[in-house]
């Protein structure tokens, strides 16, 4: 069998993991130790974030004619790529997050939603808070008011009780 037909399977998963995702991170992630590479893997898991380490080379077939070929200049020596489907800043956050303990962790750049940022403005992205965090801050904003006016005519109520008595 062919080089080439051995390869062809890795570069359909890789496709497939790109298709219909709304983030790709890559990440050097030379100097991290097994306990290290575990627990960042384990967090990502949990985040419903898939991260695998492949061949430059196959990425970068795999990303051709699609948004994340613009990941291909950081392409370059040991590169993971941490890819989201769900949430478009999780890998960046979790990455992010991880590599304040973990020095050896460097981000390279990613695509969010199609479009590339490079390890800056990756940081940046990683510092916006999860979808959840941001519709339940919505919601408690939203809340607020509601909840002072209610409180305000209750004490109204209550006052205007008094006085009957």
């Amino acid at each position: 069998m062919a080089k080439v037909e051995l390869k062809q399977p890795v570069v359909q998963e890789i496709a497939e993991l790109f298709n219909g995702a709304q983030t790709a991170v890559a990440v050097d992630y030379r100097g991290l130790t097994v306990a290290e590479d575990t627990e960042l893997r384990k967090k990502l898991r949990e985040a419903g974030v898939t991260y695998k380490v492949y061949k430059n080379t196959l990425v970068r077939l795999a990303a051709k004619d699609t948004a994340f070929e613009a990941l291909g200049p950081v392409l370059e020596g040991p590169t993971a790529i941490a890819v989201s489907k769900d949430d478009a800043t999780a890998p960046a956050r979790i990455l992010a997050d991880f590599a304040k303990t973990a020095k050896a962790l460097e981000i390279k750049g990613g695509i969010v939603e199609d479009k590339y940022y490079d390890a800056a403005a990756m940081q940046t992205i990683a510092s916006i808070p999860s979808r959840d965090v941001l519709l339940g801050r919505l919601l408690g904003s939203m809340q607020s008011p509601v909840a002072n006016f209610a409180r305000v005519i209750k004490q109204i109520a209550e006052k205007d009780g008094a006085a009957e008595a």
